[in-house]
């Protein structure tokens, strides 16, 4: 069965001591709190992440993020505020999810074949690099075959609100998260069809930051911008160059 594809439109943003009370008093109603754990993995050349496309096992099941949204689709309207926020297309189908990896590494071999004439290819020792077995969901030969590592692995906490009725915030969740390797951070977030108007979203996202005092106008780190920074900054320097974080 085919899952459905969606662009999850988030803006981060940093928590302060109050920001559940803040929540709570605009309206959010906490949906409860879970904690999980997170491996994601990539080639030790980066071939996905060096083009935005992040695989990640979460509890056991599969995730892929990709960015998919043009410049024109999603900055048209406020530019400085639509540049806060990141878009990414979801995909959880497993057979999806190989699909498009091969693809994307595809795409990339080709790529670094060619650059390789001029320039060979330098492999980084990745950390916590303990492979397919600590992602117990069925059959990874596929993960061996594709030489594909766990490059980060970490905790989360996360605190859940979300929004009833059918306001300016229907549709937005918010998430609290504290990773255990000592950051916290904030996302607004807004799931989109894939193919429907990513301009609402950004719009019901601006709104909540504005009924939560936020301001500023640079980008707030992620947990793996962190993670990354912290711990594989080999990797974090060429994600930088590439201009994907």
């Amino acid at each position: 069965m085919e899952s459905t594809l969606s662009v999850e439109v988030e803006r981060k943003f940093v928590c302060d001591a109050d920001i559940q009370k803040q929540l709570e008093e605009i309206g959010a109603v906490c949906i409860g709190q879970k904690q999980f754990k997170d491996k994601y993995f990539d080639t030790p050349d980066f071939l996905l992440t060096l083009r935005d496309v992040w695989l990640r096992c979460r509890q056991g099941c599969w995730e892929l993020k990709c960015t998919t949204v043009t410049k024109a689709e999603d900055r048209g309207g406020e530019p400085q505020k639509a540049e806060l926020c990141s878009r990414y297309q979801e995909i959880t189908n497993l057979s999806q999810i190989q699909l498009k990896v091969r693809e994307v590494m595809k795409e990339g071999n080709g790529e670094q074949t060619s650059a390789n004439q001029m320039h060979p290819v330098v492999h980084q020792d990745t950390p916590k690099t303990e492979g397919a077995e600590n992602c117990p969901t069925g059959n990874e030969s596929w993960l061996r075959e594709l030489n594909l590592v766990c490059f980060a692995e970490f905790t989360t906490q996360r605190c859940s609100f979300t929004f009833g009725g059918e306001g300016d915030e229907s549709g937005v969740r918010v998430d609290l998260d504290q990773a255990d390797f000592g950051y916290c951070v904030g996302e607004i977030e807004v799931l989109v069809p894939k193919g429907e108007d990513i301009q609402s979203a950004l719009r019901k996202i601006e709104k909540t930051a504005q009924r939560l005092g936020l301001s500023g106008d640079q980008r707030v780190q992620g947990k793996m911008d962190v993670y990354l920074q912290r711990y594989c900054p080999e990797h974090y320097a060429k994600l930088l160059s590439a201009h994907i974080l």
